[in-house]
């Protein structure tokens, strides 16, 4: 496929994830992507990963941009959102300061894409399996609707609503029907996952 010299094409659909450095943004686009977790943490400057999903009944990438999570890279996040379909807005239960680094995130995504009633934006509370929570549940729920969009606790290490928060951001579009099984098959992974699991879900 000579896509390179292509111009993007309209059947991607961009999803931005951002948050402070170490909340878990690359641990949760990871387990999402290829169903593994590290235990080490590595700083991300940029990663885009792609997973083919179904969208308006043909086909579509997925295309998940992982952002930094320092803030030395203004002009970067500045694109990303302009470029954003939707976004994952990431804080680690164990951290009230990175719940308070998202506001001007939240912010930025207002002033550059306007009217975001209509974008799916989701407030993410990740490392739910942490026992130093600094952080409670209700007080993301309670940013969420300050925010007006959707809030979901996650664990990228136990994959605890991983897979639920991307289905669930997609749900979020009014625009078009996004789906992540494509042709009613499921992928490989979740195959393999309901197998494991014996089709139980905890």
């Amino acid at each position: 496929m000579a896509a390179a010299n292509m111009p993007e094409q309209s059947n991607d659909y961009r999803v931005v994830v951002f948050g402070a450095a170490g909340v878990g943004k690359s641990s949760l686009v990871l387990r999402f992507v290829r169903g593994t977790f590290r235990e080490t943490y590595i700083p991300t400057i940029e990663d885009t990963y792609r997973q083919v999903i179904s969208c308006d009944k043909s086909i579509c990438t997925l295309q998940i941009t992982d952002t930094t999570g320092s803030h030395q890279f203004p002009a970067m996040q500045r694109l990303s959102i302009s470029k954003g379909h939707a976004f994952i807005l990431v804080y680690s239960v164990t951290s009230r300061q990175s719940m308070e680094d998202l506001h001007p995130i939240f912010d930025e995504i207002c002033q550059i894409k306007g009217d975001i009633q209509k974008i799916p934006i989701m407030l993410v509370g990740n490392k739910s399996d942490d026992t130093q929570r600094e952080l409670d549940a209700s007080e993301g729920q309670a940013l969420a609707s300050k925010w007006k969009c959707a809030f979901m606790e996650t664990s990228a290490k136990m994959n605890y609503n991983v897979q639920e928060l991307f289905q669930e951001l997609l749900n979020l579009e009014q625009r078009r029907t996004i789906s992540l099984q494509v042709d009613g098959k499921k992928s490989k992974q979740q195959k393999k996952k309901d197998k494991l699991q014996g089709k139980c879900s905890v």
